[in-house]
């Protein structure tokens, strides 16, 4: 006999018995067996922290952050700027490398007269993030409250070099110039920002104002009515800016009709 031959027959027959005796093994197995060496998978129930007796979901960092930001934005507006600002110094231990957060809370210490705090803020967020526009649209609108007009108009270059779809930058650098009395460089951000087609309300008022100051008064009462009918649409929050900036605008209109009025 050929001995590969022999080799190859007594392989076969070794894997033969392997196999029935694991098939002689496997009958053996009961269920019970199969379960205790596999046991199955059991879904545990995803347990909630409690919050005052209430169930809560657990939120990510990055989730808090948002809730937090928006939930001080809203303090801001409603006059509530102590509050604000405390919500937005817990963000910032949070998170001390966001620019934006410095920003944010500058523009609640602005608008709370706090001017010395506001200016420190927005310049620690442009030293940590150079090409934030919002930053630097809101350090112009201090510059420009301070009188610095010229540092003010170079701000606003730069945020709108950075963004030039900052329709709040367009609108701020028209009134700062108009405040030069720059009417037509004042026009020409009014123009650019009507092109981006958001706050049109804000943007015909105050190039109606401009006009006005311009001594074009057709032009102005055009763009006062127009200004009159945006913010009164029932999308904007007339409790707060549009409703403020509508009385405003009543203002000017009066103003301007009131020489023509026969007494």
């Amino acid at each position: 006999m050929d001995i590969s031959s022999s080799v190859g027959q007594n392989k076969r027959a070794k894997s033969t018995s392997r196999t029935a005796r694991f098939f002689v093994k496997a009958k053996k197995l009961t269920p019970s067996h199969l379960q205790k060496r596999w046991p199955p998978k059991q879904n545990k129930p995803i347990e909630l922290k409690r919050y005052q007796g209430s169930p809560v979901l657990l939120l990510s960092p990055t989730e808090q952050e948002t809730i937090l930001r928006q939930r001080a934005l809203l303090e801001a507006q409603q006059g509530n700027h102590t509050e604000a600002i405390a919500i937005f110094d817990e963000l910032i231990a949070r998170n001390p490398h966001n620019a934006n957060h410095y920003s944010n809370r500058g523009l609640i210490y602005f608008q709370k007269g706090q001017s010395t705090a506001a200016i420190d803020d927005y310049n620690r967020a442009i030293t940590l993030n150079p090409r934030l526009d919002s930053a630097y649209n809101n350090r112009a609108n201090y510059y420009a409250a301070q009188g610095q007009f010229l540092e003010a108009i170079l701000d606003y270059d730069v945020a709108l070099d950075l963004n030039p779809a900052n329709v709040r930058a367009w609108i701020n650098q028209g009134i700062t110039f108009r405040e030069l009395e720059m009417y037509d460089r004042a026009l020409e951000s009014f123009e650019l920002a009507l092109c981006l087609g958001k706050l049109e309300g804000h943007i015909y008022a105050e190039r109606g104002r401009t006009y006005h100051l311009r001594g074009d008064w057709n032009c102005a009462v055009g763009d006062y009515h127009r200004a009159l009918e945006l913010l009164t649409q029932p999308s904007l929050d007339l409790e707060n800016s549009a409703l403020r900036l509508y009385l405003q605008v009543e203002s000017w209109l009066d103003q301007l009709l009131s020489p023509l009025q026969i007494s």
